[in-house]
């Protein structure tokens, strides 16, 4: 009785895996075009934009009607330029300011001709001048709004603390026990009660600023702000500068003597010659790892992300679509835990660096176990 049954249910799985798997040739060719849409969707969805597009439309002739708002463009070529990226018509137009002409290539801005020419190299690279870009983009657009957001924020609680004798109210119940996870397990358990202090300031805004803009990367207004390599390279140079500009005589003893006074200088030299350079190599590849955790790890999840709703489109089976919507949403929650895991574990390293670079051996302390012992 069981085989009948378990050869019609193979016979039924692989008849719904064909319909899903498989399309007539009709829809082959379409599904390859669909395929380089929806990846030619996510590199745009990666990089950074000049416009803020919240969702788009394709009307019946299959022009795609943008919908959102154009973004201050300025530039530095031989004096300020500065106008609308409205003028680029979603890079269909050529800008002409003061007589130069740009055009926006690939999310990127090139001085070119009133044709809009590009020419390439042998590496089929553009070879056209780049003014200096510094514009408005969406990604600095959401950093400034997370910024605003946490001033706001942090702000409303301090007042509620002055009013209600240190008792939180409101959303501040909410912040208070991650506001003192970040002081007691994260600064005073690195860096130390006597110096924690003046580290909390940034370990606070680094953690609620990541966590926030990891938050808004999964909103539909499809921002990757902490998936630009050039957002995550400014906050690990931040903490390459503070934790060695805080650095103590200890912390740079440790790293141009770290063999300390245990041997004399004529037995060192030899191992120095290794391993000092190694000390010095360390001190870059901490923020490193820092900025290439945080990139890598947000790109990845929303490439993954997109990459499964993709497959909604291109299955087109009433087997693949549901598949597809269930793996993305899966997929979702975890990128919720993603979010606030990254911000946790910026902040948790950043914190460990700072308490190598503020850490004191305790010398005269030391001195005085030495005569003692020598005394007895």
């Amino acid at each position: 009785m069981r085989k009948p049954f378990l050869l019609k249910f193979l016979l039924a799985a692989v008849l719904l895996l064909g319909n899903t798997a498989f399309a007539s040739d009709s829809d082959v060719e379409e599904g390859k075009d669909k395929k380089t849409e929806i990846k030619e969707f996510i590199e745009h969805h990666l990089q950074d934009s000049h416009y803020f597009n919240l969702y788009g439309t394709t009307d019946e002739h299959g022009k795609v009607h943008h919908v959102g708002f154009p973004l201050p463009v300025i530039l530095w070529d031989n004096g300020l330029q500065v106008f609308s990226s409205a003028e680029f018509h979603h890079g269909e137009e050529v800008a002409e300011i003061n007589g130069n002409h740009y055009r926006l290539y690939h999310n990127k801005i090139y001085k070119t001709d009133a044709e809009g020419t590009i020419t390439y190299d042998e590496d089929h690279h553009p070879a056209n001048v780049r003014p200096l870009d510094f514009s408005i983009t969406k990604s600095v657009v959401m950093m400034l709004v997370t910024g605003l957001l946490l001033l706001w924020l942090f702000s409303s609680l301090a007042k509620s603390y002055a009013k209600n004798n240190s008792i939180p109210t409101g959303i501040g119940r909410f912040f208070e026990p991650i506001v003192l996870y970040i002081r007691d397990d994260i600064a005073i358990a690195n860096i130390g009660e006597k110096k924690y202090k003046r580290y909390m300031p940034f370990l606070l805004t680094i953690f609620f600023f990541i966590w926030f803009l990891n938050m808004f990367g999964l909103t539909p207004l499809g921002v990757n702000v902490t998936g630009n390599i050039a957002v995550t390279t400014a906050l690990a140079v931040i903490v390459f500068l503070i934790t060695n500009f805080t650095g103590t005589k200890d912390y740079w003893k440790h790293i141009f003597d770290p063999l300390g006074d245990g041997m004399p200088w004529y037995g060192k030299i030899i191992i120095y010659i290794i391993l000092v350079p190694i000390e010095i190599l360390g001190l870059f590849i901490k923020p490193f790892a820092l900025l290439i955790r945080l990139y890598a790890n947000m790109t990845a999840g929303h490439v993954v992300l997109m990459s499964l709703v993709g497959l909604i489109f291109i299955f087109k089976s009433w087997v693949g679509g549901p598949l597809s919507f269930g793996l993305s949403f899966a997929i979702s929650l975890i990128e919720v835990l993603v979010a606030l895991l990254q911000a946790y574990i910026f902040t948790m390293l950043a914190a460990l660096y700072f308490g190598f670079a503020s850490e004191e051996h305790d010398h005269d302390h030391g001195h005085d176990e030495e005569a003692e012992l020598a005394h007895l």
